[in-house]
């Protein structure tokens, strides 16, 4: 039964992988403008997430940004097999514009690793192409359910070399080993973190669970951090890679104040594009306990 649910997802990835980037977000400005009208759960996490995170939005302009932030994440589901069938080149092809690349040659050229951060914003599988296609580079990942899809994913993410790491024990340590050789470590910082590496820390004011990696990668190997992100161009023109600096504190022994500029540094790309941020993933479920769960107020975590 996984090896054919594995082959109907690998057959379906294909038949959209031959799609054109405006055809492909067209359909996906579909499936998220569908998404939004119905009472999904996808809009009901949308419409918390903002009212937490935007207090200062209308009600009118929260609805417009809840729209808007469906059809975007729409448009990503739809990329995704682009990515991962296109030839590379063709997909480095859809980079129009970068701003902020002068961060990482001076990151890079300090002779210490470099952790890039790439939060759930715009066209992530673009960034770890595009970077993969530049250096030497290994991504944090974590595997799926069906070990053939996770085989699949494998192949298509490293076709340019880069290597692909899982977020157990001996992934931490071969990406340590990485960052002391002085390449480039891919995480995504906004994931709610599971086990023990976490600490609690503001995001967008609310305490929510945050990773303590990257801190923690920091403070072993003397890395560098920046964060970068895809933006999504009007009309199908393609795209453009955003690099940032990181908040100050990255690197701080006291998890707390780690934890935070991170968020912080998530915030400040978030704020940039937020129609383009995946607002439908419950980045608030896992809070200090006690407090209340804002997709379910009558369960306390």
């Amino acid at each position: 039964m996984s090896k054919l649910k594995y082959f109907i997802i690998a057959g379906l990835l294909r038949v959209v992988g031959w799609l054109s980037l405006g055809n492909a977000q067209k359909i996906g400005k579909w499936i998220g403008l569908l998404t939004w009208k119905l009472p999904t759960k996808s809009r009901q996490v949308t419409d918390t997430n903002l009212s937490i995170c935007l207090p200062d939005l209308s009600d009118t302009d929260r609805s417009a940004m809840s729209k808007a932030s469906m059809i975007q994440t729409g448009q990503t589901m739809m990329e995704v097999p682009l990515m991962w069938e296109w030839p590379v080149q063709k997909c480095l092809n859809l980079i129009k514009e970068t701003k902020g690349l002068e961060l990482i040659d001076e990151a890079m050229s300090s002779g210490k690793g470099l952790i890039l951060l790439a939060p759930h914003l715009g066209n992530w599988e673009l960034v770890g192409l595009f970077f993969s296609s530049r250096y030497k580079m290994a991504a944090l990942y974590s595997p799926p359910n069906m070990p053939e899809f996770e085989d699949y994913m494998i192949k298509v993410r490293g076709r340019l070399g880069s290597e692909l790491v899982r977020g157990d024990r001996r992934g931490l340590i071969r990406l340590t080993s990485i960052l002391r050789e002085g390449g480039v470590a891919g995480i995504l910082p906004d994931q709610s973190p599971r086990g023990k590496g976490n600490a609690y820390a503001p995001f967008f004011g609310m305490e929510v669970r945050t990773m303590t990696l990257v801190s923690k990668l920091i403070q072993k190997t003397g890395a560098n951090a920046l964060i970068t992100y895809a933006e999504r161009l009007p009309d199908a023109s393609g795209f453009r890679i955003v690099v940032k600096r990181t908040e100050p504190g990255l690197g701080e022994k006291d998890p707390v104040v780690a934890t935070t500029a991170l968020n912080r540094s998530i915030e400040h790309c978030v704020l940039d594009i937020p129609e383009q941020y995946q607002w439908e993933y419950k980045r608030m479920r896992h809070r200090p306990p006690g407090e209340a769960n804002p997709y379910k107020p009558d369960q306390v975590c």
